[in-house]
């Protein structure tokens, strides 16, 4: 059965890149000890694996600090959001990124800012 979406790339089109999401414990941690960029809204960390492998890898995390469980899912899922539409026309493959919520920050900043500062994190960490 052909799937319901077509999955043909216009001629010259970049391979979408693929983007896995990080879940051992290490991974964050070796990504804590990597390059870094703040912003308002959050922190960024980038590990480049230097592997061969083409595919993003990424991790989400907020503290107690941002607040209780349904603040936290709420910043998480503002992170998600500007990391999708984001990270495939800015991630290098090979790369670990974490993003960190900030307390009432994540939450409360504006959409388009949050993906400005998603951009500019980006660059300085490729820098």
């Amino acid at each position: 059965m052909p799937p319901a979406v077509s999955v043909c790339l216009p001629s010259g089109a970049p391979l979408p890149l693929k983007i896995e999401t990080l879940k051992n414990r290490a991974d964050f941690l070796r990504a804590a000890r990597a390059k870094r960029a703040g912003s308002p809204a959050f922190l960024l960390q980038a590990r480049d694996r230097q592997d061969k492998v083409a595919t993003v890898r990424l991790g989400f995390t907020c503290s107690k600090k941002v607040g209780n469980a349904v603040a936290r899912n709420r910043a998480k899922r503002r992170l998600r959001e500007v990391a999708r539409l984001v990270l495939p026309q800015m991630a290098h493959p090979g790369f670990d990124y974490v993003l960190i919520g900030r307390a009432t920050e994540t939450a409360a900043r504006d959409f388009a800012l949050l993906q400005q500062d998603l951009s500019k994190a980006l660059a300085k960490v490729h820098a």
